[in-house]
């Protein structure tokens, strides 16, 4: 028999990892009416015949939990809508955009969705749990499009991206123009600001003088830790 002709876990067979997993875009189709929340969780497990019991253990009633499995599954829906071969073949600005576009279409049609999770993980209790959230996505973004940097830049770019991608999103959740242009042509203005700030990140730590060193340090602290 052939790996293909493998026949498909029944729901009761999975695992809780591999039910979060399979019922997180289920969730989040449910969460845009319902909230997320135990009757989101509740509904899924009804379209994907699941145990609704086990559904809510899989998630432990919390509603952190379902943002992060729905979170994993834009991640996989953005690997597989940009392959490896199709990045090598962009330049950086190119591959970073492409990333971006891939997983805002990836939320387009559970934008209802994507706002209240956003609220939740607004909440001070879950502002730790968001930015780790938040640190995961662009860091996989970079890795994807190639960044081996374990130095300061490993931080500095996904901090710059970080802020981009968020400020992308909240333009995304109102766009209402054809295709998204509003949002495609700020994200393009953001990664232009990125990409001048790279080439000037260059010149300055290949400066001499120690004040524009110091002045760079002090702006990448204020990345890292951004006064409130």
């Amino acid at each position: 028999m052939t790996e293909d002709a493998i026949a498909p876990l029944a729901p009761a067979d999975l695992t809780l990892d591999e039910l979060r997993a399979a019922l997180a875009p289920l969730v989040a189709a449910n969460a845009a009416f319902d909230g997320w929340s135990d009757k989101a969780v509740e509904a899924a497990a009804r379209t994907f015949g699941a145990d609704a019991d086990v559904a809510r253990l899989a998630y432990g009633g919390s509603a952190v939990e379902m943002i992060d499995a729905w979170f994993g599954e834009i991640d996989r829906r953005m690997i597989e809508a940009v392959s490896a071969d199709a990045l090598a073949a962009m330049k950086i600005r190119e591959r970073i955009t492409a990333l971006v576009e891939a997983r805002l279409a990836a939320v387009a049609g559970e934008r209802e969705a994507l706002r209240r999770a956003l609220a939740i993980l607004a909440m001070p209790q879950n502002v730790a749990r968001a930015t780790k959230l938040g640190w995961r996505t662009v860091d996989l973004m970079w890795r994807l499009a190639g960044d081996k940097a374990t130095d300061y830049n490993h931080y500095t770019k996904r901090a710059m991206l970080g802020a981009v991608y968020g400020a992308t999103i909240a333009v995304f959740l109102d766009d209402e123009s054809g295709g998204h242009a509003d949002t495609r042509a700020f994200l393009a203005r953001r990664i232009d600001g990125i990409m001048r700030f790279e080439k000037m990140k260059g010149r300055i730590l290949s400066s001499r003088d120690p004040e524009r060193r110091l002045s760079l340090s002090r702006f990448i602290g204020r990345l890292r830790y951004p006064a409130v």
